[in-house]
């Protein structure tokens, strides 16, 4: 199963706790948690390029499966991760506490990551 597609947030939810927990300043926090955001995926084999732009801010990261890569957070902090594939249509990797999983079904992505008892849920559609 492919991930390649662009894909448009839907929905979203403990966007803004979340977003406090990771130290986002509260300006950004409700400038960014009515924008949509547009994510961009290319994936080559084991390799991914995910662009993701909300508003004016792109984020833009590639990594391989299996392989130490550098990648920008939602707060901009640049950190290295090693991000797994289960199955064909998920994406996991652990960064600073944290566990993120990409799940891919059909048309629909969703995007799950969890930081002790606070978990953040953003699901988007292809466009």
């Amino acid at each position: 199963m492919s991930f390649t597609g662009k894909y448009e947030l839907q929905s979203q939810e403990n966007f803004e706790p979340f977003m406090r927990a990771l130290g986002l300043p509260e300006d950004k926090i409700q400038k960014g948690k009515d924008l949509k955001s547009i994510s961009e995926i290319v994936q080559d084999g084991k390799k991914f390029t995910v662009t993701v732009t909300t508003g004016s801010e792109v984020i833009k990261n590639q990594f391989t499966i299996g392989e130490e890569s550098e990648i920008q957070m939602l707060n901009g902090e640049k950190t290295k991760v090693v991000v797994q594939m289960e199955g064909n249509n998920r994406l996991v990797t652990e960064v600073k506490g944290m566990k993120s999983v990409t799940e891919l079904n059909g048309d629909t992505i969703t995007y799950t990551m969890t930081m002790g008892d606070l978990t953040l849920k953003r699901v988007s559609k292809r466009i």
